[in-house]
């Protein structure tokens, strides 16, 4: 239980601290923070956590993580449904707590997006399905090759939320415009319960995409990555 707990407020950290910087922050007037400070808020959130309760848990924070983690060999099975379980509701929790704040001040409106992954009308950068697709895919595969090589036995000792919390600010970097990036099908259900309609009906997208990133990453650092 103490695994789950932490996943539940590891992944209400990233949810809370990546999506209220986008909500809260991104457009303050003046002296917001944009795309790039929305990219290393997200990157902070895990490298943050990873220190906090990497040795609890793994700090895994994301379905698409703990899948890639279980393909590569390095988590049970049995555990899996569990960590999502955890994930999940952590990010829906932190984005109540999201939408309580947000909601706060006058005129606020989540429909105008509360941070949500979509694609077509509802990317950033107008991307088409196709192209959501893609990124998402090789995003995930991407990230999980990162953090499969960050925390194999040969990598260098406690430095491995370093390149993982990098590599995620470099992904949001790349791929905020064309899905407002998920690579976390957690992160994308914590805010699209919230705004409905579209980012519900687009949410399918944020799971199978990171999941199939997520197995091809795996199975590339199988391929690269074996002993010799």
């Amino acid at each position: 239980m103490k695994q789950y707990g932490a996943e539940f407020f590891g992944t209400f950290w990233l949810v809370l601290g990546g999506c209220g910087s986008a909500v809260l922050a991104a457009a303050f007037p003046g002296v917001g923070i944009g795309l790039h400070g929305v990219s290393l808020a997200f990157g902070l959130t895990v490298l943050t956590m990873a220190y906090a309760i990497g040795h609890i848990s793994g700090c895994h924070l994301n379905p698409a993580v703990s899948i890639g983690l279980w393909a590569g060999g390095r988590f049970p099975a049995s555990q899996l449904l569990p960590y999502i379980v955890s994930q999940v509701l952590g990010g829906i929790v932190a984005g109540g707590v999201l939408y309580l704040i947000a909601s706060g001040k006058a005129g606020f409106d989540v429909s105008a997006g509360f941070a949500a992954n979509g694609y077509g009308a509802h990317s950033p950068g107008g991307y088409a399905l196709s192209a959501a697709l893609v990124t998402e895919v090789v995003m995930t595969m991407m990230f999980l090759l990162v953090i499969l090589g960050a925390t194999d036995a040969r990598a260098p000792k406690g430095f491995a939320p370093l390149p993982i919390g990098f590599a995620l600010t470099l992904i949001h970097l790349i791929s905020i415009p064309v899905t407002n990036t998920s690579v976390n099908p957690a992160r994308s259900t914590a805010v699209a319960l919230y705004v409905g309609d579209w980012a519900l009906s687009q949410l399918w997208l944020f799971w199978l995409a990171p999941i199939i990133g997520a197995l091809l990453g795996a199975a590339v650092y199988r391929l690269i990555g074996k002993a010799d």
